[in-house]
């Protein structure tokens, strides 16, 4: 599986997305993890390309939030 930034989203990176969503606050990479059942690498991996993407931000050091743009990329 690809975490490259180009194109659309990979399951991963929706995945990630929906848990973002559905955080009322800044998720860090495990609780991520925990809410999808993903692997923290592949969690990291594709974490890269949709900050490039600018789906998510981090407001705080390793914990992300959904950007606009990725609610609507959902």
């Amino acid at each position: 599986m690809s975490c490259k930034a180009k194109g659309g989203l990979n399951e991963v990176q929706k995945k990630i997305l929906e848990a973002l969503a559905s955080g009322k606050e800044p998720l860090a990479n495990k609780d991520i993890a925990s809410l999808t059942g993903l692997e923290a690498k592949k969690i990291s991996c594709n974490m890269s390309a949709l900050k490039k993407k600018g789906l998510v931000e981090s407001p705080a050091r390793c914990k992300y939030v959904i950007t606009p743009a990725g609610k609507a990329e959902l």
